[in-house]
């Protein structure tokens, strides 16, 4: 226990890298307690609606499985906009008090756009289609940068050897990724 408060169960990185004809978002699959790996195939991305989204979380797992929920509802009820439902639920989840207190951040992708959401009420849309997310992004997101503009490099090969390089760099190695991939 650190300040009488218990140690958060998590640490996670969310990649996702838009290039050619697909978008691809990757997860690792750990959940950490202090220095201890408690578990390390989670499944922390996931096709959303139809599966024409795919969204992972950094955070609390409980709070990204509030968030998936909600965004799910919405989905299902307006399946063709995803800015407007993004926007949507990141005014709820800034507003609401019972979501303005969740510990997650969330990668949202579908074939046009790529997001960030936050709980402070930001909705982020990189320009080079990459978004990065979590404990580790900025290794990932370094490594990613670095590879995107390879010719013959895939969106999948991007972000497996993005991640690859996230994973021999950051506290723990963690090689249990799972990849949710939407042909463009």
């Amino acid at each position: 226990m650190r300040n009488n408060q218990l140690i958060p169960f998590y640490e996670t990185t969310i990649l996702s890298v838009r290039k050619g004809n697909q978008v691809v978002m990757v997860g690792d699959g750990q959940i950490i307690m202090g220095n201890l790996i408690l578990k390390s195939n989670v499944r922390k991305v996931r096709r959303l609606g139809n599966g024409d989204v795919i969204a992972g979380f950094s955070g609390s797992i409980i709070d990204a499985l509030t968030l998936f929920d909600r965004l799910e509802a919405k989905l299902e009820q307006n399946p063709h906009q995803l800015i407007n439902i993004c926007v949507d639920l990141a005014m709820d989840w800034h507003k609401d008090p019972l979501l303005s207190h969740l510990d997650a951040m969330m990668a949202v992708v579908n074939k046009t756009h790529s997001l960030i959401l936050t709980g402070t009420g930001e909705i982020l849309e990189p320009e080079d289609g990459l978004i990065c997310i979590g404990s580790g992004s900025s290794y990932a997101l370094s490594a990613a940068r670095a590879l995107l503009n390879i010719e013959g490099l895939s969106a999948r090969i991007i972000a497996e050897k993005s991640m690859d390089v996230y994973s021999e760099i950051y506290n723990f190695k963690n090689k249990s990724f799972i990849f949710e991939i939407i042909d463009i």
